[in-house]
């Protein structure tokens, strides 16, 4: 194996990661926003608020997006398991 596969190899699952976490991440992303801007609109001063909305939303994208990422993580592992097989 040269060094250049190595290299496709390990892009290819860097991006894999990438693709299977963006999901849950930007929900969170987005729901941290929302409730920071409602914070500072009602001057609220609690730091534990954001979490729950959080963690709940991004179960639920998680719930969503769960096909989606088993597909995605199906296909690394078939193209690893087919370079393997190729020698």
């Amino acid at each position: 194996m040269s060094a250049a596969e190595v290299l496709d190899i390990a892009r290819d699952g860097i991006w894999t990661l990438i693709i299977v976490a963006s999901p849950p991440m930007l929900v969170a992303l987005i729901v941290g926003v929302v409730v920071a801007a409602f914070q500072a609109m009602a001057r609220l001063q609690e730091m534990t608020l954001v979490f729950v909305p959080k963690i709940l939303a991004v179960f639920f994208a998680m719930l969503v997006a769960l096909p989606f990422m088993a597909q995605s993580l199906e296909g690394y592992m078939a193209r690893i398991a087919q370079h393997i097989a190729s020698g």
